[in-house]
């Protein structure tokens, strides 16, 4: 069981989470290709690159310097909201984390929903609206599902958000575009996930895989 994340163990996720980018930006870029730029995935490299690089300078080896230090690096990434929006859920998470040396589940839960709500006061995007929010919302309404039901493990807790955040981004397919270029397109826009929602997907996904390698 890992029942608490502390400075290494939030380390070891960004890393597996970047590899799982890293492994999966063609398909990124593919989706983005149908109403977009073509170039999520490349994006969501650079972003983590941009993380893994502010990992390896950050001189605190606390929870917060980690997640603020990641969150400030990606915000500056060009390409669309992607930076602005994930540096932002990465910037309320730290401030929502504090000086705690470890993360309980609760405190965990906690900093999840405040970087949801850090994001939705820069995006008016609702579930339903085909963007991350599409993922980003049941990951985060399930972590606090899990947390109520009794939950006190970390790994299992993300293991829950990660296929909530699947579901969710899968479920995309189904909808009309209403943000981005995507939107442009109308209808054309139904028929394959959203980019954004199929990253952030990847990102839970990754965060649990550096829990689960290193159990």
């Amino acid at each position: 069981m890992t029942t608490t994340l502390g400075h290494d163990a939030l380390v070891r996720m960004f890393h597996s989470a970047a590899q799982e980018i890293r492994d999966n930006h063609e398909t990124l870029s593919k989706l983005d290709s149908v109403g977009g730029d073509g170039d999520h995935g490349s994006t969501m490299v650079r972003a983590m690159t941009r993380a893994e690089e502010a990992i390896s300078q950050c001189e605190t080896p606390t929870a917060k310097a980690v997640l603020h230090e990641v969150g400030w690096a990606i915000l500056g990434v060009d390409g669309g909201a992607t930076g602005p929006l994930l540096g932002t859920l990465f910037m309320a998470m730290a401030e929502a984390v504090g000086e705690a040396e470890v993360l309980d589940a609760p405190l965990l839960v906690h900093a999840f929903e405040a970087g949801l709500e850090g994001v939705s006061k820069h995006t008016k995007a609702q579930p339903g609206d085909k963007t991350m929010i599409d993922a980003l919302t049941p990951a985060v309404k399930k972590l606090r599902e899990a947390l109520t039901a009794g939950a006190t493990d970390a790994q299992a807790l993300l293991r829950q958000a990660a296929e909530a955040a699947r579901e969710g981004a899968e479920a995309t397919a189904g909808m009309q575009a209403r943000f981005g270029r995507a939107k442009n397109i109308k209808e054309k826009s139904i028929g394959q996930p959203d980019p954004g929602a199929t990253s952030t997907a990847l990102l839970f996904r990754g965060f649990l895989k550096g829990l689960e390698t290193n159990a």
